[in-house]
């Protein structure tokens, strides 16, 4: 008797469960209903009344697109006006004003209500340069902001350059002669102009490439003389410039030079001209440790330059072919 009512207990209790599960489910859904005649059929819209990931959440970003002729005449004001401080893809230029792209006031504007007070009146952001103001007429801020939502609405996430041609940027805008006086008294003790560097910029041709090279040292340690690897050589050649050496000096006045693999408050480890590497505890000054690294020079001079030094040198640079 007690296992049929158990029996009869399970089943009981498997009927309810698939009975409330069918319940919870409802009916079926319904096919949508068919447009009528010269209708386009209706789409569903995402939870949160239809503002889905990746929709535009910005005014700027929801506008129709403007007058093409309006655009193009906002271009032209925009080239001639703000191209200087917000630079040609509106990302900043030479003289420091705000990335557009990201600003949250041309973010919010809609037709120019917010960016035409800032333009006639002026504009101090801490930490920027003060943005003077524009005599510019409404209709023209109202063509240079319609120009900019233009721009805005092309761009891809996190301020990134609207898709399109490359903007080529000129670097080379340093004085050559203050480069040269400033090579003469930097540089001039490890590097020549008619030895290692003679004819650098023909073999990087691209400015920005030579810049990065010799402010970094890539190559570096060339000398004088034109030995090893120029200064500013092409990234292949980084791998033969010459290597961090140490010399180790120990208690009983044993010299042991080499190519240096490791150093620390404990320990130098080095690889000698015959290829055994070999490791010394260190305590305090013992051994005495002597390390020549090429790049020193460069290493002590890149806290030291400034934007004008850096400037200056690569349109010095650029003249040596």
């Amino acid at each position: 008797m007690r296992s049929r009512f158990s029996l009869a207990a399970a089943a009981a209790a498997l009927l309810i469960s698939v009975g409330a599960r069918l319940t919870a489910q409802g009916p079926p859904a319904q096919p949508p209903t068919p447009a009528p005649a010269g209708q386009a059929p209706a789409t569903a819209q995402p939870p949160g009344g239809g503002r889905g990931r990746g929709q535009a959440t910005f005014p700027a970003q929801q506008r129709a697109p403007g007058d093409p002729a309006v655009i193009q005449r906002g271009k032209t004001l925009y080239e001639i006006n703000c191209r200087l401080c917000h630079g040609a893809d509106l990302r900043g230029g030479d003289m420091g004003g705000v990335n557009l792209l990201r600003s949250p006031l041309v973010l919010n504007d809609e037709d120019g209500e917010l960016i035409l007070p800032v333009v006639q009146t002026g504009r101090q952001n801490p930490g920027m340069p003060v943005m003077p103001p524009f005599p510019l007429p409404p209709d023209d801020v109202k063509a240079i902001a319609e120009y900019i939502h233009s721009v805005v609405a092309t761009a891809r996430p996190q301020g990134a350059p609207p898709a399109g041609a490359e903007v080529a940027l000129n670097i080379v805008v340093g004085d050559a002669k203050a480069g040269a006086a400033y090579f003469a008294s930097k540089c001039a003790s490890c590097h020549s102009a008619t030895g290692d560097l003679q004819g650098i910029a023909s073999r990087v041709s691209e400015p920005m490439q030579l810049q990065n090279l010799w402010v970094a040292g890539i190559g570096g340690g060339g000398g004088r003389g034109g030995r090893g690897t120029a200064a500013g050589a092409a990234p292949t050649e980084a791998s033969s410039r010459r290597p961090v050496t140490v010399a180790v000096t120990t208690a009983d006045g044993q010299r042991v030079q080499g190519r240096l693999d490791r150093i620390d408050d404990f320990i130098v480890t080095l690889t000698s001209a015959d290829g055994l590497q070999r490791t010394f505890r260190r305590v305090g000054d013992v051994p005495k440790v002597e390390i020549t690294d090429p790049l020193d020079g460069h290493k002590k001079l890149f806290v030291q330059y400034t934007d004008k030094d850096i400037h200056d040198v690569t349109a010095y640079l650029v003249t040596l072919k």
